[in-house]
């Protein structure tokens, strides 16, 4: 087995390369687009994943309203279920919150909204 002698003080060390900066363009656009994808999600799909979206039930259609009038809670149900608070759809108008928009149509208006999707809903309560 053979050694090195010692560098004598004379003898400068040879200066280290500095390392290579790889840059792999493929990680960076991946990180990207995920990023951009999760704030996507965040913004537009989490509420309607979570149940936090407006019920948006067209004309017809029936929901239970519960909750406080401040922040009501809407979920679709079938018209022939024996359940509380249930409405009848009988008029939906977009993109108000303009519940005397609903006239004479209904007994109950419900204005509702996520982000920019604004509308009214028109109920009567099934009997």
């Amino acid at each position: 087995m053979t050694t090195q002698p010692p560098a004598s003080p004379e003898q400068p060390l040879a200066p280290a390369e500095p390392a290579k900066k790889k840059r792999n363009i493929g990680k960076t656009l991946l990180s990207i687009v995920v990023a951009i994808a999760a704030i996507l999600f965040w913004r537009l799909g989490l509420p309607y994943l979570t149940g936090e979206a407006p019920v948006h039930a067209k004309a017809g259609e029936c929901v239970t309203v519960t909750g406080s009038d401040t922040d009501p809670e809407v979920e679709s149900k079938p018209c022939g279920e024996k359940v509380p608070d249930l409405y009848k759809v009988v008029k939906v108008v977009d993109d108000t919150f303009d519940v005397e928009k609903c006239g004479d149509v209904s007994e109950v208006a419900l204005a509702q909204q996520l982000e920019s999707d604004k509308f009214v809903l028109c109920l009567n309560p099934v009997k």
